[in-house]
């Protein structure tokens, strides 16, 4: 393969890593436009479709770097399939969930089991060890990008289904849409790129998962990184989650919240390409520093500024632009430290913190809801956080700490 292309194998696994992300994060993008009619017609507050969508953010965490160490040692396809199976299990669940106690085993438990095998970190890290290091941070871009046109695709198709058919068939639908993601996981066969006439490979001794764990553990770039991607967590949750609702109490119909959501899966198409492509030629913890710092003057403004439809739509492009940019970046820098053996396990451990942030952006947002009727608390949270996502940068790293 020369540096300048992709091999045959790498191709194809970015297209069945495109549309099988398409798949995942389309389904879950679209969980917000649930909230008000599941919660209207079992008479719930906003804190109990959140607190379940809380419950899926940690659970996936915290078992994502499992699930990832899983992934290093026997393969991606069959972590996939089983989430593709869980995954399409947890939506059918959901749409005759008519409990809170019931919406927190589909959508918090199984949901968030099969998202920590159909997500980012497996696949992106996939991704990453197929490709030469020189297009690593482009092909996890590319990857990214391709995957996040589920998020807009399915946002209007969501909605379509919720007007017309209901959402618990709206769900049955999304469940026999996750059901192809099982033969697609059969694409993911690029194997572990290797430089042509590398001798290290060969003489470098292999590390175990313990001792490359206590690397990680004693590095301390890793965890500013990891704090840093808490941040990321938080904001896209509570946004996601909670601005359609938060457009409704301010007036607005369901449609421009959707198209909000829309909006923003649209443009994170280009937002994560081209951090994946400026990531391959610029600092990549300075590009998540400027990254953290957008975010938080865009939420300023949205805030400031009177709410329309022009104010509206215009931060959903902003933000959809920064939305999940921060992905390829982050798991550039964890690929650049440590190298890409042992990629899943510690991007999933990186990304339990993405979850940690995930939990409390979800369940804070439904409870400052219930308590005051508005959402004012958590968004100078979200801003303050914007703050926190520069300032840890400054101490990111991207040295390789294991030389393979």
């Amino acid at each position: 393969m020369t540096q300048s292309q992709f091999s045959k194998p790498l191709i194809y696994m970015l297209i069945g890593s495109a549309i099988i992300l398409a798949l995942s994060l389309g389904v879950r993008h679209a969980f917000g436009l649930y909230l008000v009619p599941m919660s209207h017609e079992f008479g719930w507050g906003h804190n109990v479709f959140s607190l379940a969508i809380a419950l899926q953010n940690l659970i996936w965490g915290a078992v994502q770097p499992f699930t990832g160490a899983f992934a290093d040692k026997y393969g991606s396809k069959i972590v996939i399939t089983v989430g593709g199976i869980l995954y399409a299990i947890g939506l059918l669940l959901m749409s005759v969930s008519s409990t809170g106690f019931m919406l927190n085993v589909s959508v918090g438990l199984i949901l968030g089991l099969a998202l920590s095998a159909t997500s980012f970190p497996v696949l992106l890290s996939a991704v990453g060890r197929a490709a030469p290091p020189e297009k690593r941070s482009l092909a996890m871009g590319i990857a990214s990008a391709a995957g996040s046109f589920g998020q807009f695709i399915m946002l209007p198709s969501t909605l379509l289904l919720l007007q017309n058919i209901g959402w618990s068939a709206a769900l049955i639908v999304s469940a026999i849409l996750i059901a192809f993601i099982v033969p697609l996981a059969w694409m993911l066969k690029a194997p572990m790129y290797v430089a042509p006439n590398s001798q290290t490979s060969s003489s470098a001794p292999t590390l175990s998962f313990k001792q490359i764990l206590n690397i990680a553990k004693a590095h301390k770039p890793f965890w500013f990184l990891s704090l840093g991607f808490m941040v990321c967590g938080f904001q896209v949750v509570f946004i996601g989650i909670h601005l359609p609702g938060y457009l409704i109490d301010h007036g607005f119909d369901a449609t421009t919240g959707t198209v909000f959501l829309a909006l923003v899966g649209l443009f994170n198409i280009f937002g994560t390409y081209g951090a994946g492509w400026l990531g391959g030629k610029f600092s990549k913890p300075k590009l998540l520093m400027g990254l953290y710092a957008l975010r938080g003057i865009a939420i300023i403004a949205f805030l400031a500024l009177p709410l329309s439809t022009w104010t509206i739509y215009s931060f959903g492009v902003i933000m959809g632009l920064l939305w999940l940019s921060t992905v390829p970046l982050t798991n550039g820098i964890v690929a650049n430290m440590f190298g890409i053996r042992y990629l899943s396990m510690l991007s999933g451990i990186v990304f339990f913190t993405h979850q940690v942030g995930s939990f409390f952006g979800g369940w804070l947002g439904g409870v400052n809801h219930d308590m005051t009727g508005n959402y004012q608390a958590v968004w100078m949270i979200s801003i303050a956080l914007s703050v926190l996502g520069v300032l840890v940068h400054f101490f990111v790293d991207e040295k390789a700490v294991v030389h393979e």
